[in-house]
C-alpha cells in the first residue's frame, strides 16, 4: 500500500526539524522537505537523504507552488508553519483528479487558518487542521515585553545609552499595577494572558463569547472595553466579521495615553488608520505594538513603517522552543490522523467557523474566541 505523502513547506528550525521529521516518519508517512527555509541546507541531506526527499521553492511564489503540486505524483498532504497562502489556484492544481497522489488535508504548525481559502478547501474536498493554544503562553509572555517595553521607553534609553546620553524619563512612567489591561478574545491566548497580567497586578477585562471567570471583569461591549482600558490586547481570529474590526471610530475611543498591542492578525486593525492615530499628537492613543500586519513575508509593507511610537516586529511572537517544537509534533499527528481516516478530537477549520462579533456600544453577540 502506498504511503500517504506530506510535503513539509516550512519545516521547524535547527534541531526542532529532526524532531519533527522523526515525528512524521514514525506516523508512517512518505515526507518531502523543502530546503528554502532550511538553514542547514548540507546538514539536512546528510542527516535525512534516503529517508526523505527533498524540494526546493518559494513556498510564497503561487505560481511555484502550483508547479510544485502538478509535477511528479503529488502530494496527499501539506504543512505549513508560517502562514503560506493556499489559495483557489493552488488547491485546484493539488486536487487535480488525475494526478496519483490528491491533496486531502492541511495542517497548519499553529493558530488561525486564515491562509487557507476554507471554501475552495471545502469544494475540493480538504481538510484542514491546525494546532490552537500550541503557542499560547509564548505569545502571552511576548504581549507583556511588548507592554514593558512601550511603558517604559525601553528604544528610547537603549538608543540614548548608546550615544552616550544619559538622563531620566521626563515624564515618569505607571506601573503595570495602576494599568487597567482590555483583552478582545477570551481563548487560550486571552485566558494566558490575562493570568500573567492579574499576577503582575494588573486590573484586567475582557470582551469574549466566552464569559470571563472572577477576577477578570466582563465589558459590556467593545466600545465599553476600550474606552475603558489602559492597554487593549487583541486575541480573536481574522474572519470576515473581525477584518477591520479596529478603524478610526474605535481608536478615537480610547483612553488619553493608551497602548494597543496586536499578536493576533494584521487584518484585524485597519493600519492606514492606526498610524493617521499614532501621527496624531492630540489622538489619545499613544503607542501601539504591532506583530501581525496585513502584508507580510516578501510582500512586507505598512503606513507604520518609521513611527517612532509603533513597536513592530516580523510575527515572532509565538515563537518560542516549547511552542514550535508542541506546535510541529502537534500537526504532524494531525496530520496522519487525518490521513488514516481517524478526525475524532482533531480541530478541524471549516468555511462556516466565523463566529460574529459585536464591535458596536449595544450589547449583542460578543467577540470570538482566539485560540491563538
Amino acid at each position: 500500500m502506498t504511503r500517504p505523502h506530506v510535503l513539509l513547506l516550512d519545516a521547524a528550525p535547527g534541531e526542532l526539524l529532526h524532531r519533527e521529521l522523526e515525528r512524521l516518519l514514525g506516523h508512517g508517512l512518505d515526507v518531502t522537505l523543502n530546503l528554502r527555509r532550511v538553514d542547514d541546507r548540507a546538514g539536512a541531506h546528510a542527516a535525512w537523504g534516503g529517508r526523505v526527499g527533498f524540494t526546493d521553492l518559494d513556498a510564497f511564489d503561487e505560481a511555484a507552488l502550483v508547479e510544485e503540486f502538478r509535477r511528479g505524483a503529488g502530494y496527499h498532504a501539506v504543512k505549513s508553519r508560517g502562514g503560506v497562502p493556499l489559495r483557489a489556484a493552488v488547491l485546484a492544481a493539488a486536487t487535480d483528479p488525475g494526478r496519483p497522489a490528491r491533496l486531502r488535508v492541511i495542517g497548519r504548525a499553529g493558530a488561525g487558518t486564515d491562509h487557507v481559502d476554507l471554501a475552495a478547501a471545502a469544494r475540493h474536498g480538504v481538510t484542514v487542521t491546525h494546532t490552537p493554544g500550541s503557542n499560547a503562553a509564548a505569545v502571552a509572555e511576548f504581549v507583556l515585553a511588548q507592554l514593558l517595553t512601550l511603558t517604559r521607553g525601553l528604544p528610547a534609553h537603549d538608543r540614548a545609552t548608546h550615544q552616550g546620553r544619559w538622563g531620566a524619563p521626563t515624564t515618569p512612567p505607571r506601573e503595570l499595577s495602576e494599568l487597567t489591561l482590555g483583552i478582545v478574545g477570551l481563548g487560550r491566548t486571552g485566558r494566558a494572558l490575562a493570568a500573567r497580567a492579574g499576577a503582575l497586578g494588573m486590573a484586567v477585562q475582557a470582551h469574549s463569547r466566552r464569559p470571563p471567570a472572577p477576577p477578570v471583569r466582563s465589558a459590556a461591549s467593545l466600545d465599553a472595553l476600550l474606552a475603558g482600558s489602559d492597554v487593549v490586547s487583541l486575541h480573536v481570529p481574522l474572519t470576515p466579521q473581525t477584518r477591520g474590526l479596529l478603524g478610526r471610530r474605535e481608536l478615537a475611543l480610547l483612553r488619553p495615553g493608551s497602548i494597543l498591542l496586536n499578536t493576533a492578525r494584521g487584518g484585524i486593525v485597519d493600519e492606514r488608520a492606526l498610524a493617521e492615530a499614532l501621527r496624531d499628537p492630540a489622538h489619545p492613543l499613544a503607542a501601539a505594538a504591532v506583530d501581525t500586519f496585513e502584508r507580510e513575508h516578501a510582500a512586507f509593507d505598512s503606513p507604520l513603517l518609521g513611527l517612532p511610537n509603533a513597536l513592530l516586529t516580523p510575527h515572532v511572537a509565538g515563537m518560542t522552543r516549547t511552542a514550535m517544537a508542541e506546535a510541529a509534533v502537534r500537526c504532524a499527528d494531525h496530520l496522519a490522523a487525518l490521513l488514516s481516516g481517524r478526525p475524532e478530537g482533531i480541530p478541524v477549520a471549516t468555511p462556516s467557523a466565523t463566529p460574529s462579533l459585536a464591535p458596536s456600544a449595544t450589547p449583542a453577540a460578543p467577540p470570538a474566541q482566539a485560540d491563538s
